[in-house]
């Protein structure tokens, strides 16, 4: 067999890396005892001191071991989970702690964040492919799908939070900022029906997908409401009669400040719903109403995608969490 090895880094890291990837594969069982040094060698065509030293390297990261008479074999390892998130947020915190707590520990999980970044997302995810056993990934985009990804094994690829594109025989637990954001807005029609506006401040780097304007236009048209899209938080100033809706949490802080310094009263004075639930929202003032899936129920059904090794297609519900701010 002939082996192309590139000039990236050494012969030993990229045979390492190899027989690695075999491993996490299930082409060696664990407690199975690896092909002899002469026999490696022979079929990737090194020396056998190339192979030496990449089961030494192998040896540092436990992934095989060696005993008198036996050889060298595979030990008994955790299963290599990728997890590759947008970006840190209580919410996602959430998400990650239900995640771990259903796997136990069996399951190592790398945690990796790409920050909507397509370059970043790209470099991180080209490292990964090949060297875990499980892929559990939020896209860059809600609409465009990365083509690494095709890369991975679909039964051994779940994708998260984002996927409005083709998602073809892929898993996912995803949730829909269209219909689901509607159906929302019209189950609070009759608190939002007091106000003269709603303003849904959206700032122009929000990744937060586009389409959920259209659906609030669209709920606005039905119900003959007025709504208004404002991109500049700077701009978004707290009026009597205006109910707002709020992407993220330091804009949430930001209008509660606001309507503190000018007496204003959320609830009373003007409405306010932020989008994704967090803890914080209960207890601020007498508890803020939030637009959000459920971030613990997704890290379940993600982990038992792994442990059943069961296919999974799912968009989870937007749940109105009804609180006195509107």
């Amino acid at each position: 067999m002939k082996t192309t090895f590139g000039s990236h880094t050494t012969k030993v890291k990229q045979l390492a890396d190899m027989i690695e990837q075999d491993i996490l594969m299930g082409r060696y069982e664990a407690n199975a005892s690896l092909p002899s040094i002469n026999q490696l060698s022979a079929t990737y065509q090194v020396s056998r001191d190339t192979v030496f030293k990449a089961f030494a390297d192998l040896r540092e990261r436990k992934l095989i071991d060696s005993t008198p008479g036996k050889g060298y074999y595979v030990t008994n390892r955790q299963e290599k989970i990728f997890l590759l998130l947008d970006e840190y947020s209580p919410f996602k915190n959430t998400l990650y702690n239900s995640f771990i707590r259903k796997l136990g520990r069996k399951y190592k999980v790398d945690l990796w964040f790409h920050q909507y970044n397509e370059h970043i997302f790209n470099t991180i995810l080209h490292e990964a492919i090949g060297r875990y056993n499980y892929y559990v990934v939020m896209n860059f985009d809600n609409e465009k799908f990365s083509p690494l990804l095709n890369k991975i094994n679909p039964s051994r690829l779940l994708l998260l939070d984002f996927g409005k594109f083709d998602k073809k025989n892929y898993s996912f637990i995803c949730q829909n900022f269209d219909t689901a954001f509607y159906q929302a807005l019209v189950q609070l029609h009759d608190s939002l029906a007091r106000y003269r506006k709603i303003v849904f401040l959206y700032p122009h780097d929000s990744k937060h997908p586009y389409s959920s304007i259209d659906s609030l236009q669209e709920y606005c048209r039905n119900y003959h409401m007025h709504c208004e899209v404002v991109q500049d938080e700077s701009e978004c100033l707290v009026e009597k009669g205006v109910a707002y809706i709020v992407i993220r949490q330091t804009d949430v802080v930001d209008i509660i400040k606001q309507s503190r310094q000018q007496g204003l009263k959320p609830g009373k004075d003007f409405g306010l719903i932020a989008y994704n639930d967090t803890p914080a929202y209960q207890v601020i003032d007498e508890g803020i109403t939030a637009l959000s899936i459920d971030w613990e129920q997704m890290g379940s059904l993600a982990a038992r995608f792994i442990t059943e090794g069961s296919p999974i297609q799912v968009f989870l519900p937007t749940e109105v969490h009804l609180r006195k701010s509107v």
